[in-house]
């Protein structure tokens, strides 16, 4: 298997496209042709997990947090960035962040929080516009059905809980083809006009060339007619955040306390209790302060996340619970999502936990 198979599996579940404009995932260093020799799942490619995946014989180090986040001028060794990197590439560690657009994705860190919780009804907190387009192609009607199920199998038609949604109306074309044309119906230097079917069906952004590549492929005409449109309609299923709902209502101080459990966390920072039970959570795994007022909109009980500054604290305004639980201790669970994610898509190969702890924070309680 080569590094590239890993790369695309990945890219399968949360598209590069996804990643916010600051961010640098995907592949920082190695080859993308070099066979894998084993594979180190960490929160981030520190010096220290790199030391771990040569020792295991393993040459990708796949992290959440990219080593390279604002670029690098020099690589002198001066900082741990740089040693980190110095030392990927002198050992041929190829080394591969999924950092925002895993967040992005409903089924990601946020969606991996909302299940350690036991949240139902899961939706994204702040889902993301310009994200879909729509296909629009003429067909005609006796391949209609084949060419809409390409489309379809290709990734096209899902909305929601929905699949293979589509629109369709009946009229007419009309062509002429040159005399050295090859026409699926009618004869060249003939004006002809056939019985189509307009199929309209909407798809993610990411997926435009394969869905053209497939209409192309699988439609009869020598020249296919279609379009592609943006759409400003928000994905509702990707964004930034999660919220979802409690079986029951539990009392504030017994939610804080199975957060505690549940994230192995020695402490929690939190606003003042508000004597009122606990059904709504909103969450947002790493530094989450942008979606406070979004929180505050869904009309969450509490907002779970990280990172927040002192005056941000203020920003709840009594109206809903935020608790910073500590970035790494947020999204230490993500090191499981994508080991079992990369355990299914590749069952006969090893892919390993690091067993190095790159939380740079400790607490002295």
């Amino acid at each position: 298997m080569k590094i590239k198979e890993v790369v695309a599996a990945l890219e399968s579940l949360a598209p590069a496209s996804l990643q916010e404009s600051y961010d640098n995932a995907g592949l920082i260093t190695g080859d993308e042709n070099a066979e894998c020799s084993g594979i180190v799942v960490s929160l981030d490619a520190t010096e220290a997990v790199i030391d771990e995946a040569i020792k295991r014989n393993c040459n990708i180090v796949i992290s959440h947090h990219p080593i390279v986040f604002s670029g690098l001028k020099r690589l002198t060794g001066k900082n741990y960035v740089q040693k980190a990197v110095i030392k990927a590439i002198k050992k041929d560690i190829a080394l591969y962040a999924i950092h925002t657009n895993l967040d992005n994705i409903i089924n990601g860190v946020n969606g991996r929080i909302a299940g350690l919780l036991g949240l139902t009804n899961i939706s994204i907190l702040s889902a993301k516009e310009n994200q879909l387009k729509k296909l629009y192609t003429f067909v005609p009607a006796a391949d209609a059905d084949k060419v809409r199920q390409a489309i379809f199998d290709a990734g096209a038609g899902h909305i929601g809980n929905y699949e293979e949604c589509s629109f369709n109306a009946e009229g007419f074309g009309t062509f002429k083809g040159g005399m050295n044309t090859d026409p699926y119906v009618g004869k060249p230097g003939e004006l002809h006009k056939e019985n189509e079917i307009k199929i309209e069906a909407v798809f993610p952004t990411w997926l435009e060339n394969t869905i053209v590549k497939t209409l192309l492929s699988a439609h009869p005409y020598e020249e296919v007619a279609y379009d592609v449109i943006k759409l400003d309609n928000k994905f509702p299923i990707i964004g930034s955040g999660v919220i979802g709902e409690l079986g029951k209502s539990i009392a504030e101080i017994e939610f804080l306390k199975q957060i505690k459990e549940k994230f192995r966390l020695p402490i929690i920072r939190h606003t003042q209790l508000r004597g009122k039970e606990i059904k709504t959570v909103a969450v947002c795994g790493g530094a989450g302060s942008f979606l406070i007022s979004s929180a505050l909109a869904s009309g969450a009980d509490i907002y779970i996340t990280s990172d927040i500054k002192y005056h941000e604290f203020f920003d709840a305004n009594e109206k809903m619970i935020i608790a910073d639980i500590g970035h790494y201790e947020s999204e230490q669970f993500t090191i499981n999502l994508l080991q079992e994610f990369l355990e299914q898509k590749f069952p006969t190969f090893a892919v390993l936990k690091t067993e190095v702890n790159t939380n740079p924070v400790r607490y002295f309680v």
